[in-house]
């Protein structure tokens, strides 16, 4: 069963996370239901004990920088594993 949260968050926080919502595919809640499911399914004593709190942070202060690697297609997948047999 989904519950509505209200959260308050920076301008540029919310643009940031819609866009990279959109780009992945995923809802802006599903989004951030991963990240607090993540978030709680461990036991950690403070968010700074958490593994990806320094990332969160450098995304939330827009010092990251996203780059897509283009997918490969189904020949150039062929071409590569053929090529590896020789």
């Amino acid at each position: 069963m989904d519950a509505k949260l209200t959260l308050s968050f920076n301008q540029d926080v919310v643009n940031k996370a819609k866009k990279y919502a959109a780009d992945h595919n995923i809802s802006l809640s599903r989004l951030v239901e991963h990240l607090l499911t993540q978030v709680t399914a461990g036991n950690y004593k403070s968010l700074e004990d958490y593994p990806v709190s320094d990332w969160v942070s450098m995304v939330a202060e827009g010092e990251v920088e996203y780059k897509k690697t283009p997918k490969k297609t189904r020949k150039d997948s062929k071409n590569e594993f053929f090529s590896a047999k020789k």
